[in-house]
């Protein structure tokens, strides 16, 4: 991205758009597509875990992940809009990469 543009979504964001289209990514191929680091990417990894947005599963010597789709944003204005509501728009409404949890629907009365 050339010097002094933005974009709307934060790294975070983009990391999780990321592991959403390819939930076996290797962190260096995570940080190639978003543009940073790869221990920044190892960072915003252990913050999306750690507050619930991400499940962080080893299979043989790779890591999986899967995005918890019926999390909510965390600031007020977007509070009411959940990871697979946002995610669907971003990535598509096709067939879920294998690394989406789907939400039931129980879940979504509740």
């Amino acid at each position: 991205m050339p010097h002094g543009e933005w974009t709307f979504l934060s790294n975070h964001g983009h990391v999780l758009v990321s592991l959403t289209r390819d939930p076996e990514a290797r962190m260096r191929d995570v940080a190639d597509a978003v543009g940073i680091t790869e221990r920044a990417v190892q960072q915003i990894v252990s913050d999306l875990v750690a507050q619930g947005y991400l499940h962080k599963e080893k299979v043989g010597r790779r890591n999986r992940y899967q995005v918890i789709r019926r999390a909510h944003f965390r600031h007020d204005l977007e509070s009411s809009v959940t990871l697979g509501e946002f995610l669907d728009l971003v990535v598509g409404r096709g067939p879920r990469p294998v690394g989406e949890v789907a939400l039931s629907h129980a879940e979504s009365l509740g």
